[in-house]
């Protein structure tokens, strides 16, 4: 079993509590836990103590939002909300025009191929009404970390640096950067968050090749990037139990 751990300490909070986020891979169909609820296409995994911070998480394609509640409920915080929205069924045109959860259409697997612009502008204001629904129920910006895996980790990764007003850090697990060709020139506000990108050097589907080249467009933004190579590590993780 494969976990990914980062530890973000974020701003403006006296007592310097640090959010500690612990990913697999894939959590899909990963029932660990069931203190989490789903709600109007979301799931919500609340907090058990006072609510200090949130975490929004995007799944990859096909996936639900559902899965990675349930994996995030078996080691939360006491003090965070975890939101995992799920993303709309489309007709996917990669997958021969197959409808599933995604949350933008995908053509091919080119870095430079053609991209739905639309749809992952659209992924983007969505996760921005996400955060400003958090903003309205007292949570400070710094104290909100957006993040998501494959195609999840791409909108949040674009929404981020794209949108003006910054949150306290972004976690892209196996994902690239959508319309790389629009930055620097997209990108708005203070990138001085930290980002924090993992790839598998073997990722049979998110070529580790994008990983870097993403690396590369976004360290040229901003001054706390950091990409962590996973040796050996696919897209997927056949992990059954979500445990720290």
């Amino acid at each position: 079993m494969i976990l990914f751990k980062t530890k973000l300490l974020l701003k403006n909070y006296s007592k310097a509590t640090p959010i500690t986020l612990l990913f697999l891979p894939s959590l899909v169909r990963c029932m660990c836990g069931n203190s989490y609820s789903i709600m109007a296409g979301s799931a919500t995994v609340k907090p058990t103590a006072k609510h200090t911070a949130s975490v929004i998480f995007l799944h990859g394609l096909g996936d639900t939002g559902h899965s990675w509640a349930a994996g995030l409920d078996s080691f939360k915080e006491p003090h965070i909300k975890y939101i995992c929205p799920t993303a709309p069924t489309i007709p996917v045109t990669l997958n021969s025009g197959f409808q599933m959860p995604a949350w933008f259409d995908i053509v091919s697997l080119s870095f430079t191929g053609s991209e739905d612009s639309a749809g992952i502008i659209n992924s983007s204001k969505l996760i921005q009404s996400i955060i400003e629904e958090e903003v309205k129920a007292g949570i400070d910006r710094s104290r909100i970390i957006i993040g998501g895996f494959s195609q999840g980790g791409a909108v949040a990764l674009y929404s981020a640096l794209s949108n003006p007003q910054p949150v306290g850090g972004v976690v892209c697990l196996s994902c690239w950067l959508p319309l790389h060709a629009s930055f620097p020139e997209a990108s708005k506000g203070d990138n001085s968050f930290p980002i924090l990108q993992c790839h598998g050097d073997r990722d049979p589907m998110v070529n580790y090749k994008f990983g870097q080249m993403t690396a590369s467009v976004v360290s040229k933004m901003c001054t706390n990037h950091t990409f962590t190579t996973y040796p050996g590590l696919e897209h997927s993780s056949s992990a059954k139990v979500c445990k720290i």
